[in-house]
């Protein structure tokens, strides 16, 4: 059997055959069993969580907040270590630079002459 249809002003030709119709009725049983049952899971989890005693929910977030301070650490302590580094850097330029310049002083030209 068909039926002529209008959605949003378009007709349309819709098979209201007695197979299809029972199929879809079997499909959006299946899915309002499907949401019932993930009702029902969400609110018992609920439930245990409010079940749990205060003080290992508590452990939950400290662990959390735990976790995030460490991570904050470790970039801090990167970046102090990325900072000593580059001091430690720095002041072994100065002093090769410092040397160069006695070497300067104390050779004249020849220095630079031998090296190259």
């Amino acid at each position: 059997m068909s039926l002529l249809v209008s959605w949003a002003g378009v007709p349309q030709a819709v098979d209201m055959s007695v197979g299809k119709t029972t199929k879809a009725e079997e499909s959006f049983q299946r899915v309002l069993g499907f949401k019932k049952m993930v009702d029902r899971w969400q609110n018992s989890h609920t439930h245990c969580m409010w079940q749990t005693p205060l003080g290992q929910r508590r452990k939950l977030y400290a662990a959390l907040r735990t976790q995030d301070t460490r991570g904050q650490e470790l970039a801090l302590a990167n970046k102090q270590l990325l900072m000593a580094r580059r001091a430690a850097l720095h002041q072994l330029l100065e002093q090769e630079h410092q040397q160069y310049q006695q070497e300067l002083n104390l050779t004249g030209r020849a220095f630079y002459v031998e090296r190259l």
